[in-house]
């Protein structure tokens, strides 16, 4: 069991940070690695990226968005509130080392896992450039904290309500070709991660992504979240969630993410029609 301390809304109307007490996770966890949660008793277990680790006060923090039943239901909580199970860290660390550059490119709110990232690689001694995108302003979250600890922090919207106008993609084009990177770092929507990979393969430079939106169980038992990686068959929860994004299959990947749309839809409905009367904060 684990006890939430913090509870903040990040972005209205859904978007939400917990902190949680987990000392010993907090105390093994590493950037890029992820954990698996489960609200109660007959709940589902769900993986979530670490926004962040904090050994010292042994806590971790999470980000959620409210779009499906468990992520709904989890928004309904509040500070104090305890969680059943908290296991972790699990997933491979994203390798660190100095590359010179890298650019980290977040979509929505997967530029929160970026942050203990970010940190990691400026402590190894790297140039980091954070490229943020979402579809306006309002969207937008995890800027500040950016802007804190990158050397250079670039925002795009779709609608142009903040930076540069168009996608993250445009924006990282521009930036490699005018100034290079030895490494490019991906978290955000798979059709997101796949336009960065497809942005940067002509262009030589290494792209690592993050397959976390594919994770159902999150310990390889299930086998949901398949992939094929150069030719091969892994997991992404256990041989990942990061990969070399210019040899994923993009079109399977999507594919099978997919293939679980009409039950989650049910297993939602279902709830939200129990807890009609429930609001969220």
């Amino acid at each position: 069991m684990a006890r939430i301390l913090e509870k903040k809304l990040l972005r209205r109307p859904d978007v939400f940070s917990y902190k949680l007490s987990a000392p010993l996770i907090s105390r093994k966890a590493r950037p890029g690695q992820f954990v698996i949660i489960r609200l109660h008793e007959n709940g589902e277990r769900i993986p979530l990226s670490l926004a962040d680790i904090n050994p010292e006060e042994g806590t971790i923090s999470l980000i959620v968005m409210a779009v499906g039943k468990t992520t709904t239901e989890m928004s309904h909580l509040k500070a104090g509130d305890d969680v059943l199970d908290l296991c972790g860290p699990l997933g491979n660390a994203t390798h660190i080392e100095q590359v010179g550059k890298v650019i980290l490119v977040g979509g929505g709110f997967g530029v929160a896992p970026l942050y203990p990232i970010a940190r990691a690689f400026k402590a190894a001694g790297s140039e980091v450039v954070c490229i943020m995108g979402a579809r306006s302003q309002d969207l937008l979250i995890y800027e500040r904290e950016m802007e804190a600890l990158c050397d250079r922090v670039i925002v795009t919207t779709d609608d142009g309500s903040k930076g540069m106008k168009g996608l993250v993609t445009t924006a990282l084009k521009n930036e490699l070709e005018q100034n290079g990177a030895g490494l490019v770092l991906t978290v955000g929507p798979a059709i997101m991660m796949k336009s960065v990979s497809e942005t940067t393969r002509p262009l030589g430079v290494k792209t690592i992504v993050s397959l976390n939106p594919i994770m159902v169980d999150g310990t390889g038992m299930c086998g949901g979240c398949r992939v094929s990686v150069g030719g091969e068959t892994l997991f992404a929860c256990t041989d990942g969630p990061e990969f070399d994004g210019h040899l994923v299959d993009w079109d399977v990947l999507m594919t099978r993410q997919k293939k679980y749309a009409t039950e989650q839809k049910e297993s939602f409905e279902s709830w939200r029609k129990k807890h009609a009367g429930a609001l969220v904060e």
